[in-house]
């Protein structure tokens, strides 16, 4: 999976997050079951993400095999990764 992080200094304090599962994922069946199982890792992990957090997840073919452990790991690894690039270009930036 892919993540997309950026901040919106003039939106809601609370990150917020999408999610991208396109038709390469599989047919509707399983592109809502990955999207379902997506939106209950990344409820877990919001606490990750900065205030006024915008993130996009975009799920990749290989996401329709994956389990919710596997789906899970990658989104705590994603959102952190975003995370830290996030912080790093805009405290680089000050």
């Amino acid at each position: 999976m892919v993540v997309h992080l950026s901040e919106d200094s003039e939106g809601a304090a609370q990150p917020q997050v999408g999610f991208v599962v396109s038709k390469a994922v599989g047919n509707a069946v399983h592109r809502n079951l990955v999207k379902r199982r997506l939106r209950a890792a990344t409820a877990a992990r919001l606490e990750v993400l900065p205030a006024r957090a915008r993130a996009v997840v975009r799920a990749l073919p290989a996401s329709a095999d994956a389990t919710f452990d596997q789906l899970s790991t990658d989104v705590t690894r994603g959102l952190e990764r975003a995370a830290q690039r996030l912080h790093e270009r805009t405290g680089a930036g000050r």
